[in-house]
């Protein structure tokens, strides 16, 4: 019985505490290695080595698997809806016996029945969306599409007395909307995915346990 009970207490506490961690919708992984790079050859003298992974004048943008590009965040997007509707329904019915003569049940001469019913509904709906995101963020380049696309992915941690802070990012870059200094808007990149979350005893202090979700989903009213 006392382990039953301490079980149960255990299990309370955990209930009020533990939230599993959520799976992330950025592109993985969300870093990689670039590709080890071949034997140098022996010098023959000569400016061109084809040993070189890159062309004497070539600038060092982002084109390879493992390479880093900086994302500039300028997202700003807003949204409102509004919805209105109503209906309304209405019926009466009346009907009665003025004589009954030679037929059973005479007593229900000069009854009369009347009946109505009316039915209104309204309802009214709206919801507004305002958000806004700057900052950078350094990805890697964590794949080459055949096309010559980038996938990019990466994330960015900030410590915070107890805390964590996670911006994370992944897309898909077209190499020619890079500049020359290696960054590309974040409204230029196709898939996009921006997340920022927290993680510590503060946010964990704000989420659900998991047996208060069951009790819940079992008992929604």
């Amino acid at each position: 019985m006392r382990a039953l009970l301490t079980l149960l207490a255990l299990t309370l506490a955990a209930c009020s505490s533990l939230e599993p961690v959520a799976s992330t919708a950025v592109h993985q992984p969300m870093s990689v290695r670039p590709v080890p790079a071949a034997q140098t050859a022996p010098a023959n003298g000569a400016i061109f080595q084809v040993s070189q992974t890159r062309p004497l004048f070539e600038d060092r943008r982002a084109r390879l698997l493992g390479d880093t590009l900086t994302i500039n965040l300028v997202e700003s997007n807003a949204a409102q809806k509004a919805s209105n509707s109503s209906a309304s329904r209405a019926s009466t019915m009346s009907g009665g016996i003025t004589s009954a003569a030679k037929v059973p049940f005479t007593g229900l001469a000069g009854l009369g029945v009347e009946a109505g019913t009316t039915s209104d509904f309204t309802g009214q709906g709206s919801a507004a969306a305002n958000n806004q995101f700057n900052g950078t963020i350094t990805v890697t380049v964590v794949d080459v599409y055949p096309n010559g696309n980038l996938l990019v992915s990466g994330e960015k941690q900030i410590a915070i007395n107890q805390g964590n802070e996670f911006i994370r990012f992944s897309g898909v870059v077209n190499p020619s909307y890079v500049t020359g200094a290696n960054t590309v808007q974040s409204t230029q990149v196709a898939d996009a995915r921006i997340e920022y979350k927290s993680s510590g005893y503060i946010n964990e202090s704000q989420a659900m346990g998991w047996l208060q979700r069951f009790f819940v989903a079992l008992l929604p009213f």
